[in-house]
């Protein structure tokens, strides 16, 4: 009963004790609410406005059990962010624009791709003729993570459906995809998730996690379906305490989705719906993306903890500068971040390009960059099979000009 007690008053504080280096070591506060089931939803029928109920917490359960510890925990004051209670990129400027608070990134969503499709995969060999091997991709993934965090980069953005593993273009057969078609978790892609994430965690890094992919979530068999996959990777990511996490429910959510609870009219339910579960004693900012150029619409903005664009199309900077004065000026936007997490527009040498007109605005960027037709195996990152390390000119271009905008 003792500890039973102890476990109340740790929830109603709305505090997390977490395990960091000393100069970390804090109570980090959280908002309140009830926490999520410690079981999924097995019924034919979810229901969207039913919050899975609090866990019950018996004599038996350790603390340690319940809360395990967590290095890395991102939070947000109004459009900043923070690792660890402290403001990212803490106290720098670059060329008179503030840096303290953004949040560089780079899309990386295929450190845990796989095609379950046997005759699709075999488009996936890897150049030394080896035929594709998840585990492997994994693997390279984790090892080029410490190279990335060393120039500045901060976040990456992983998906559980990947994006396209040629670039563009997602309708080809292959299956990629953490859920199965009822909703349920598959454990090989759970397996290489906590690999990544743990070693995100070490490096004080943050992961832009997206849930869902155009392509990919006609696998899951109905709205129930989809419903259910965000109630099992949420109360995942809560059990084991993963606080370095900002959740995307969905690439791009206003193209060519086959549920309607993920396109742009329904798809702010699913964002209050992993806010309600992970609101006491838990950190889980979450949001949505929209295509290159677009605006999210006012019933997004007014419920995501951030705001995502894409810069895909917006070929000159200034539509860039544009896109973020029409972002903050829609009905919803309060004062919170706008994190840019997928550009494929370069030209880092110019004293003009979409990444510097996004830091000039205050607003965080994210590179994309995949393979195009011709080029070597060490080009891109969406591409499959992906070389993760740092080798190919733009890479090297990106990663120079963020360690010197963010002074690592």
């Amino acid at each position: 009963m003792f500890l039973a007690t102890i476990v109340a008053s740790f929830l109603i504080t709305g505090a997390v004790i977490t395990s960091c280096s000393k100069e970390t070591e804090q109570l980090i506060p959280t908002k309140e609410s009830a926490p999520v089931s410690d079981a999924p939803d097995t019924t034919e029928t979810v229901a969207l406005d039913t919050v899975p109920p609090e866990p019950e917490v018996k004599e038996n359960d350790s603390l340690a059990e319940l809360v395990s510890p967590s290095q890395t925990i991102v939070s947000i004051m109004n459009d900043k962010f923070y690792i660890n209670g402290r403001p990212t990129y803490e106290g720098r400027s670059w060329n008179g624009a503030n840096i303290e608070g953004l949040l560089m990134n780079s899309r990386m969503v295929q450190g845990i791709f796989d095609d379950l499709n046997a005759e699709t995969s075999k488009l996936f060999v890897y150049p030394d003729g080896r035929k594709w091997d998840a585990n492997r991709n994994t693997n390279d993934f984790v090892a080029a993570m410490d190279d990335w965090k060393a120039h500045g980069l901060l976040a990456f953005t992983l998906n559980l459906q990947g994006g396209s593993p040629t670039g563009y273009g997602n309708d080809k057969g292959w299956i990629n995809s953490a859920f199965d078609e009822k909703g349920e978790l598959r454990p090989a892609y759970m397996d290489r998730l906590e690999r990544v994430l743990n070693k995100a965690d070490e490096l004080h890094m943050i992961v832009i996690l997206g849930y869902f992919y155009f392509g990919q979530d006609e696998l899951l068999e109905d709205e129930t379906a989809v419903i259910r996959a965000v109630d099992n990777i949420t109360q995942w990511i809560i059990e084991r305490n993963y606080q370095n996490i900002l959740v995307e429910i969905n690439n791009e959510c206003n193209y060519d989705y086959d549920h309607d609870i993920l396109g742009p009219d329904r798809v702010h339910e699913l964002i209050t719906r992993v806010k309600q579960a992970g609101s006491v004693g838990r950190n889980l900012p979450v949001s949505t993306s929209f295509s290159g150029g677009i605006a999210p619409n006012s019933s997004v903005i007014s419920v995501s903890d951030y705001v995502l664009l894409h810069g895909n199309g917006l070929r000159q900077p200034s539509s860039m500068t544009d896109l973020i004065k029409e972002t903050r000026n829609t009905s919803g936007y309060t004062r919170k971040p706008i994190l840019v997490n997928e550009d494929d527009h370069y030209n880092f040498d110019s004293p003009d390009n979409n990444l510097v007109s996004a830091v000039r605005s205050y607003v965080s960027w994210g590179f994309f960059d995949y393979r195009r037709q011709g080029e070597n195996f060490e080009a891109g990152y969406q591409s499959v099979p992906v070389d993760w390390s740092i080798n190919s000119e733009r890479k090297r271009s990106f990663f120079t000009k963020i360690k010197e905008i963010t002074g690592y």
